[in-house]
């Protein structure tokens, strides 16, 4: 029996060759990606280890998302991190030279690795033919310190393209098209691999625009083979040395099957305020919206940008509509610049951000109150923004960019143009200045401002929980839902008591002053929770407001690790009758939590109403042990001080 390209590149990287899907298996990185939002928790956790030199064998720093720098939170976490890359070794990207995602896909992605990111994106060098794996800040700092990071081997998805795209309908409509099929929880414990002979037809930005935002699917991962196209970018950034060519065996075995002929495909959208609520965008045209952002790791390469400005040429954007773009990196700018791309973006009115995050993570160009906003961003989870009750659609840059021009949602093969023809560069204006090499300092300064506080400390579990329910939800709650992003809320984002000040203000205003108070509760939720980014606040602010258990229909990967490592404890729900029976309020006993074993029931009595029900634990015994200790974390720093003593 063949091997699927995902089986292919994990066997190097596995702790143990047992990769049989649902297995626990341990990932070694080859490299790890960091960005400055989520990376302080993670070199805090680093600190606390003793680590002196990273271990890992490549580590990569961006500061793309805390951009603002309104005052001196920003600016401070930046000053720490660059202490801290100097001090262990890892190689950062200065402030302003461009999004990680699209900046490693560039650099330093390489076909046949395995990446390990604290980012959910981190699939996007699935576009070259690499194993990228999201993680929350502590999963992120174990593969720093070049151990092992623990997942369910996933399934493993055939997506097979046949083909080619039309003129004005780009790559974007792929992802979105799986996203129509499978929804936000489909790709859950999956990993999607591309093949079939549409792939040829696709470049590396374009698959990697794919495979970033299959993140959306809840996926594992995604992946496309190292082929031709492949070599050409590697080429283009004068790393052919790179290139391995790597693509699934004829017989390998597949979980799934997925077809999609690109052909056919249509210019799509996705309506608010979920990312698979997609139809054609025929089925909405005419939509009066106000605001246009053409941004995002998804969707800015130069490819993009050159068609967005081929569609402005010669026009003006619509005079109720405000348009704002966000390259992808200074390598995209400087591909702009050779042409007349550059100026006709800017003649037609569009306001050009430096290459950053921004305004998909809700840091700048918020919409106004009540507004619709189209953008290319991956995401339109309630409130992302900025704008609280925002209008976000999704869809590809040419629906945005004809869009902008007309003022109405519009199909751009209605405008009667024609469309750039893109030719991948032999090379790129390349240049590396834009990075510094560390070699690792043990004398670096560290410095750490006043917004930057100790990680939390958290006791063991209980033999039995006995607490009431401070909160019931839906289904989808996101990460953002639960730790906001925005201008206001990203610069605190690892100081765990401001933020945990607004966790679920968008559900319940009175969540934090409820859970603060009673000092120990269990949250009940519906399917998918945890939805979205690797922001492991999500997991410890509940942590630290005292909850101990989360009872859901189900949880998303990224986020049921975070909640592990934290010391919440997660059970699912076998009936969904046993979700609605339980009121706010009510008073949950969960027995022998002391004594928790892979694959046992676990009974929930309602002391409140004198019912009780049975539920599921989704968890390797490792894990469940770990919990026992109050979370990975905890169990590492007991390993850690148990060997420093018989050091």
């Amino acid at each position: 029996m063949g091997l699927t390209l995902t089986e292919k590149i994990l066997q190097h990287a596995v702790k143990n060759e047992n990769l049989t899907r649902g297995s626990r298996i341990g990932l070694y990185a080859d490299q790890t990606l960091s960005h400055d939002l989520n990376v302080i928790m993670t070199y805090l956790a680093l600190e606390n280890m003793g680590l002196e030199k990273k271990k890992v064998p490549e580590a990569f720093q961006y500061v793309d998302h805390n951009m603002i720098q309104a005052d001196f939170k920003n600016a401070d976490d930046h000053r720490y991190i660059q202490g801290m890359a100097e001090k262990l070794g890892i190689t950062l990207a200065k402030s302003g030279s461009g999004i990680c995602h699209f900046m490693h896909l560039e650099h330093y992605a390489k076909p046949g690795k395995v990446l390990i990111g604290g980012d959910s994106h981190v699939p996007a060098c699935g576009g070259v033919g690499s194993f990228g794996l999201g993680v929350g800040g502590f999963d992120n700092a174990l593969a720093i310190a070049g151990e092992p990071v623990y997942i369910s081997m996933p399934k493993i998805v055939r997506v097979t393209l046949t083909g080619e795209l039309q003129p004005f309908v780009s790559a974007k409509n792929v992802v979105l098209e799986l996203l129509r099929r499978v929804g936000v929880k489909g790709g859950v414990g999956k990993v999607f691999e591309y093949s079939g002979e549409g792939v040829l037809t696709l470049n590396v930005s374009e698959r990697a625009t794919i495979t970033n935002m299959g993140t959306e699917t809840g996926a594992t991962s995604s992946l496309f083979p190292s082929d031709e196209e492949t070599l050409k970018w590697l080429k283009a950034f004068g790393r052919e040395e790179d290139y391995v060519p790597l693509s699934a065996d004829v017989d390998a075995r597949y979980d799934e099957d997925i077809y999609i002929d690109l052909t056919v495909l249509e210019p799509l959208i996705a309506l608010p305020s979920l990312p698979d609520k997609v139809v054609r965008v025929r089925e909405v045209e005419g939509t009066p919206i106000d605001q246009v952002m053409i941004g995002s790791c998804t969707n800015t390469s130069a490819q993009d940008l050159l068609q967005v400005a081929k569609i402005l040429e010669g026009m003006d954007v619509a005079s109720s509509v405000e348009l704002g773009i966000y390259p992808s990196s200074r390598t995209v700018i400087r591909e702009l610049l050779k042409s007349p791309a550059y100026r006709s973006l800017v003649t037609a009115g569009a306001r050009i951000f430096e290459p950053s995050c921004g305004g998909c993570n809700g840091c700048g160009f918020a919409p106004a109150t009540g507004a619709i906003s189209l953008r290319t961003t991956p995401r339109n989870f309630p409130g992302r923004s900025g704008t609280k009750n925002d209008q976000v659609y999704l869809t590809a840059p040419e629906t945005a960019a004809a869009s902008a021009l007309r003022g109405v949602i519009t199909d751009p093969r209605d405008l009667g143009k024609k469309p750039a023809v893109y030719t991948l560069p032999e090379r790129f204006d390349d240049h590396q200045k834009d990075y510094l090499h560390f070699p690792g300092n043990p004398q670096a300064q560290i410095i750490k401002g006043s917004n930057i506080t100790p990680i939390p400390e958290f006791g063991t579990l209980p033999d039995t929980v006995s607490l009431p329910v401070v909160l019931k939800t839906g289904d989808d709650i996101t990460t953002d839902i639960i730790c906001p992003a925005g201008a206001l809320y990203l610069p605190i984002r690892s100081n765990i008591p401001e933020i945990s000040k607004v966790s679920f203000h968008l559900v319940d205003p009175t969540f934090h002053d409820r859970a603060k108070a009673l000092q120990g509760s269990i949250l009940v939720t519906g399917a998918n929770y945890g939805q979205g980014s690797s922001r492991e606040q999500a997991a410890i602010i509940p942590r630290y407001l005292g909850i101990q258990a989360i009872l859901a229909k189900s949880f998303a990967r990224l986020h049921l690790a975070n909640l592990v490592n934290w010391g919440v404890l997660p059970l699912i729900f076998q009936k969904d009758q046993d979700y609605e029976a339980i009121l706010p309020q009510d008073v949950l006993q969960i027995e022998n939590t002391g004594e928790l074993q892979e694959g046992q029931l676990v009974l929930v009595r309602n002391l409140t109403q004198g019912t009780a029900f049975f539920v599921n634990l989704p968890l390797f015994q490792e894990d469940i042990d770990a919990l026992k200790h109050g979370g990975t974390v905890n169990a590492v720093k007991y390993k850690l001080q148990a060997e420093g003593a018989r050091a």
